[in-house]
């Protein structure tokens, strides 16, 4: 059965992706703040017959993303990671303190890095697996009062792509997903309208995590919505 790593997977495009990954057939590994798996999305996944494993996970703290990556590997390396959770604070560059800054490169940022790290020896000795990075349509266009969010998310793609070179080969593969505006919390207060479902995004992350040729290592798509 294919196992599948989502982090940040009680909201919007993480929530929808657990759901879609379940409709699959595959078993989950959910890594959230939270102390167990939120009750609607338990009965949602359990209406699907989905085997899920829920990690309570702080990614700020480096010690809890590496004991949750280990509590993962207890069960045998993911075949597909998504590496989704990310938070934005809407504020000026002079209003933007040191923690909102840091905390945003923490999670959307940092996070996927040490993440990745843990699990990838695991992953490379057997030879096969696909890592996905959600960035945002701001991994390629800056926004006011987004400095700190829009930072990470370049970081993200300038990753992802660099993860793909060492990756060339070895069976395994990495993209960045992008999309533009997405009718989740996190639109709110960005000025922007909604564009595209969370549904939508998560069908995508589907696609290149189960069907989409190895080929596309590499790859940074990005969803401009309609």
């Amino acid at each position: 059965m294919t196992c599948v790593l989502v982090t940040g997977p009680t909201r919007g495009i993480g929530r929808a992706a657990a759901l879609g990954f379940a409709r699959r057939g595959c078993a989950l590994e959910l890594l959230g703040r939270a102390a167990a798996l939120p009750p609607g999305l338990a009965e949602e996944l359990a209406a699907l017959g989905a085997e899920v494993a829920w990690r309570r996970c702080e990614l700020t703290e480096p010690a809890s993303i590496e004991a949750a990556a280990q509590a993962v590997l207890a069960r045998g390396a993911p075949d597909v990671v998504v590496h989704n959770a990310g938070v934005i604070h809407r504020q000026s560059v002079v209003a933007t303190t040191l923690e909102a800054w840091e905390e945003q490169q923490a999670v959307n940022l940092r996070a996927p890095f040490l993440l990745t790290r843990a699990l990838l020896p695991a992953m490379l000795a057997r030879g096969t697996g696909r890592l996905i990075s959600v960035g945002s349509i701001s991994s390629t266009l800056g926004a006011a009062s987004a400095a700190a969010y829009c930072a990470s998310k370049w970081g993200l793609v300038g990753f992802t792509k660099s993860l793909a070179e060492e990756l060339s080969g070895t069976g395994l593969s990495a993209v960045a997903l992008l999309p533009g505006s997405v009718d989740t919390e996190m639109l709110v207060g960005s000025g922007y309208s909604p564009r595209m479902t969370a549904e939508e995004v998560a069908r995508s992350l589907v696609y290149f995590g189960l069907d989409a040729p190895q080929a596309h290592n590499g790859a940074v798509v990005e969803m401009f919505g309609v």
